[in-house]
């Protein structure tokens, strides 16, 4: 009996090493027949960060073709099937902070070494990160300040409203370019005009550092507006004057080219009183693009664009008596270096 009963303890054993041997080599040739997966398209979006402005060229991402991945074939195809039906999102977030570029200027970023070390990466079952494109991005760094900016409000066709109270205050504070001369904005609905025309309306105003980067206040404000219809009239400027100012530190040294300057100049639409409407036509410039120290660091190729600022006259301001009636223009420009042989004005 005993030698039958050992027997079926060997048996059993050499059956149950020949199952762990079988398993044992199944895992290995999976691991061993690594498989490839192209990822087309993923995108690098910027973090937010409330006392830096980090883009990729002006713009809040960045696209990343042709990730080339590679695992164990039961690995790509369950990220594959995830992929494929929006479970898995192959987007990655660039954090300035961890990136170490948090001082003003152009950075480089590793885009494969970037992507082998997110957090993203791990949503893809260990799988490695052979290859992308592109292999460097560019990323442009601005430090913000905190500033005290006025609040407008405006309709939703981007007209300025006339307001009677914002509280607890018509200004408020946000991080924005020490250089920039932005104002702080609340766009109201028709709704909201009708219920400010009431008693008061609520919203949280804005800034629009660059596309796709609005930054809201910290805390909302209560506007009330005049319940008496506006009694400014529609006027259209037909002749405008563009002028520039540029800080000492480019005078001399750049001529500002404007692309689109028959646009930016066309007919616009004002809301004032008629002395108000004569006392601006009658200044030498009606418009002006501000140049900024920062615009010269991009070259002279570099297409860049702000929006004008409109030189209403100041008095006729402080009475409400004149304002732009559509969103301002967007003028494209490039900043052209002088040499002692170019010229600064067109020919007599």
């Amino acid at each position: 009996m005993i030698p039958n009963m050992m027997l079926r303890k060997i048996k059993y054993g050499k059956i149950a090493i020949v199952i762990f041997l079988t398993i044992l080599i199944w895992v290995w040739a999976d691991l061993a027949l690594d498989e490839k997966l192209p990822v087309p398209k993923a995108t690098i979006n910027v973090a937010f960060s409330p006392n830096l402005l980090v883009s990729f060229n002006g713009k809040p991402k960045a696209s990343i073709d042709n990730i080339a991945l590679k695992g164990p074939a039961s690995k790509i195809t369950e990220v594959s099937r995830k992929l494929d039906d929006g479970s898995l999102v192959p987007d990655f977030s660039l954090s300035p902070e961890r990136e170490g570029m948090t001082t003003a200027g152009q950075h480089k970023l590793n885009v494969l070494d970037f992507v082998k070390r997110s957090e993203k990466i791990k949503e893809f079952g260990g799988l490695t990160v052979e290859a992308c494109e592109p292999k460097i991005l560019d990323v442009n760094v601005v430090e913000l300040d905190k500033k005290e900016l006025d609040i407008e409000c405006f309709d939703e066709n981007g007209a300025l409203l006339e307001v009677e109270s914002i509280e607890p205050s018509s200004k408020v504070y946000m991080f924005v370019p020490a250089d920039s001369r932005l104002k702080a904005r609340v766009q109201l609905t028709p709704r909201d005009i009708e219920q400010a025309r009431l008693s008061v309306v609520v919203k949280t105003p804005y800034v629009v550092l660059a596309e796709g980067q609005k930054r809201h206040a910290s805390a909302p404000v209560e506007i009330k507006m005049s319940p008496e219809a506006d009694s400014l009239s529609e006027h259209t400027i037909t002749e405008a004057t563009l002028g520039f100012t540029l800080s000492v530190n480019l005078v001399g040294e750049y001529k500002p080219d404007v692309v689109n300057l028959n646009e930016v100049v066309s007919p616009f639409a004002i809301l004032a009183t008629l002395e108000a409407k004569q006392a601006y036509e009658s200044q030498p410039f009606q418009m002006t693009l501000y140049i900024l120290d920062v615009d010269a660091k991009e070259g002279p190729e570099k297409e860049q664009q702000r929006e004008v600022f409109y030189k209403f006259p100041e008095e006729f301001v402080r009475k409400n008596e004149i304002k732009l009636k559509n969103p301002p223009k967007q003028a494209k420009f490039k900043l052209i270096p002088l040499t002692p042989e170019t010229p600064t004005s067109g020919p007599d």
